[in-house]
């Protein structure tokens, strides 16, 4: 008998086609930079997402009754409600964008003839020497004279003090450790305020991440507008995130972080909202004097820096430029932590005097911006648990939490899920990609969830937690704990749909159309899952950084010299490409703008050998400038869709062949 709702189905399907055509279409004909072409896409977006919350809410939902089918159904609503409205104030952010790298070119150089003196704080407690000592170097090495590096210890370290002595930069120690990162950084700008001239601005870096040359000169050409308080620039990383390297895709896939530095905050910018991320900003001296110094009532001191200056009238803006590198959390716990953190601080920032409904200066659009990002960490990551939970109550309770039929749920539901990815993927240049997307969301839900609840009850009396850089990573680590929840959650979905498909009686197939809706639901979380599950077992990681591009160098040994490749480039070793050499054979490699660097074989290779480098400590710092400072943009930019199904097929592979 032929399915009842067969022309439905296909007239649904037809729109879906349709709206992945367009998709295919519209980036040869739109400018992702007109906001016209942009405000247009996202209206066509919310037009849709209005059509599906108003299909959800009159259709889909079950009766008003004291039944578990109601509660169920309509607590699902309300959350999958809260966050489409999370996703409607992000979709008017984005329908705008502002970049200011000709407004940084035409006013380089306005402070004229005499270079305003700039503090470079770097904010230091228990990161290690090969972490900090990239950071200082590139610090000393900017191309701007008038700068002081000062390195502000909390770890209260005597090697570093002895190093900074060594390094000619300023080192500072205080008393306590109260206030955390900004009472670290309000303790040396009350030193700085005390000398006879105080800086005209200052740089904020982390202890991992190292400036490009460029990163003064660049950031203070756009204060030449006298109301910008503060200038935030891009995080980039030259070392993959967890969940790019645990799934073997720091080579396709763009590090978490992108979509909000090279796309969000533009268009944050655009509306005037754009606000300190910490590390790679620099702030207006006389600004944050204004304001009394870094405000210390929220861990995420940066927003709360941003809101602060607003308050008081002065501008942020945002230099989509890469002007820093870093390191990314390296471990999938010191991840999420940062993540919960982050998540934490904007709960406290909610509840304070500078929170969205409280009495202060604020213009309508900050409050929008902080309550956008309220929305975001309050919806987006308990729905993602949400979708992976309500389909367990239909397999193993008989409760319907979606009431809906086939053709509708194509029509409604997928023409708005298609659509969206299409704009998300034009204005983003192809970096949302289903069920990884879900995956960054899902590894951290718990926690984050746990955070904003707990934030939003009790905003104070929280500890900061330093997210922890460096360390050693050289061995499989499964993060157990971390991934019991997902892996219960993959054996109820997987038991319930196995059930169900063998036993009539537990699918309950009188549920009509709303069984296959549950059925391609618990398919889809099937993958999410087993993804999350796979991410959760740390690979080892060798090197942080290489220069990919292959070059020429000269191996020098004690018979002859030999011209060769050099196919990946450390700090501490190389390997070359050209003939084998045996292990343990000493001589010289010449490196362009470094010189001859005394090295020795420690691995033969079947095309080459791997060298261990035995720099001087000014070869070392050219190395670590080379490395570490030069102006490009490490990292992954954009979706290589080739290459990740490629790197996805050979992380299965490895997985398959450990197991």
């Amino acid at each position: 008998m032929p399915y009842p709702h067969l022309s439905e189905v296909q007239s649904s399907f037809i729109l879906v086609m349709l709206l992945s055509g367009l998709g295919l279409v519209l980036p040869y004909v739109l400018n992702r930079e007109k906001t016209l072409h942009r405000a247009l896409l996202l209206m066509a977006a919310g037009l849709l997402a209005a059509r599906y919350a108003f299909w959800r809410i009159t259709e889909t939902v079950a009766p008003f009754g004291f039944t578990l089918d109601m509660l169920a159904s309509w607590s699902l609503l309300a959350l999958e409600m809260l966050a489409l409205v999370g996703s409607a104030s992000a979709f008017v952010i984005m329908s705008r964008v502002k970049f200011r790298s000709e407004e940084a070119t035409k006013y380089a150089g306005w402070w004229g003839s005499k270079n305003p003196r700039v503090a470079i704080l770097i904010a230091t407690y228990n990161e290690t020497l090969d972490v900090l000592e990239r950071t200082i170097i590139g610090a000393k090495s900017l191309r701007y004279e008038n700068k002081e590096v000062v390195i502000l210890d909390d770890g209260r370290r005597d090697w570093l003090r002895d190093y900074c002595a060594k390094q000619g930069v300023r080192y500072v120690r205080r008393p306590d450790n109260k206030g955390s990162k900004a009472g670290n950084i309000n303790y040396t700008l009350g030193l700085l305020a005390s000398e006879f001239v105080p800086p005209d601005f200052i740089a904020v870096l982390d202890a991992d991440f190292v400036p490009h040359r460029g990163f003064i000169s660049r950031s203070m050409a756009l204060f030449h507008d006298p109301k910008v308080g503060l200038v935030q620039t891009p995080q980039h990383f030259f070392n993959a995130d967890p969940i790019q390297h645990n799934l073997g895709l720091s080579r396709s896939y763009p590090d978490e972080q992108r979509f909000f530095f090279d796309h969000m905050q533009p268009a944050r910018d655009g509306w005037g909202i754009a606000f300190c991320c910490g590390t790679s900003s620099m702030v207006r001296w006389s600004a944050v004097q204004d304001v009394g110094g870094f405000p210390t009532e929220s861990i995420t001191e940066d927003f709360m820096l941003t809101l602060t200056l607003q308050n008081s009238g002065w501008k942020t803006v945002y230099l989509d430029e890469p002007l820093t590198e870093g390191l990314a959390p390296e471990g999938l716990k010191e991840y999420v932590t940062q993540r919960a953190r982050w998540c934490l601080g904007l709960m406290q920032i909610a509840r304070s005097k500078l929170g969205p409904l409280s009495h202060n200066k604020l213009r309508l659009r900050d409050r929008w911006s902080v309550l956008d990002s309220i929305f975001y960490w309050m919806t987006t990551f308990p729905f993602r648990l949400a979708a992976i939970v309500y389909p367990l109550l239909y397999w193993f309770g008989n409760i319907t939490v979606v009431d809906a039929r086939l053709p509708d749920v194509i029509s409604y539901f997928g023409a708005y899920y298609i659509w969206i990815l299409v704009v998300l993927n034009i204005l983003s240049r192809g970096m949302v990609v289903p069920i990884l997307n879900d995956v960054s969301q899902l590894i951290g839900a718990i926690p984050i969830t746990r955070a904003a609840v707990v934030g939003l009850i009790k905003p104070k009396g929280h500890p900061f937690s330093v997210t922890a850089k460096g360390g050693d990573r050289t061995k499989i680590l499964v993060q157990w704990r971390m991934m019991a929840p997902f892996a219960v959650l993959l054996c109820l979905t997987l038991l319930g749909l196995v059930i169900g498909i063998f036993s009539d009686r537990f699918a309950f197939s009188d549920a009509g159309d709303g069984k296959w809706v549950v059925l391609f639901w618990t398919i889809y979380n099937l993958f999410v899952l087993s993804v999350t599950i796979i991410a959760c077992i740390e690979l080892p990681r060798q090197e942080r950084h290489i220069a990919d591009e292959p070059e020429r160098a000269t191996f020098t040994t004690s018979d002859r010299s030999r011209d060769l490749w050099i196919t990946s480039l450390k700090s501490d070793s190389v390997r070359i490409r050209g003939i084998p050499y045996p292990e343990g054979m000493k001589g010289s490699l010449r490196i362009k703008d470094i010189g001859d660097v005394d090295a020795y074989v420690i691995a033969q290779l079947p095309d080459g050998a791997r060298l261990k480098l035995l720099p001087t400590d000014d070869q070392r710092e050219a190395l670590l400038l080379r490395l570490y400072a030069e102006d490009n943009m490490p990292g992954v930019a954009r979706v290589r869709t080739s290459a990740m199904l490629s790197d996805i097929a050979r992380r299965l592979s490895f997985n398959s062949k450990s197991s």
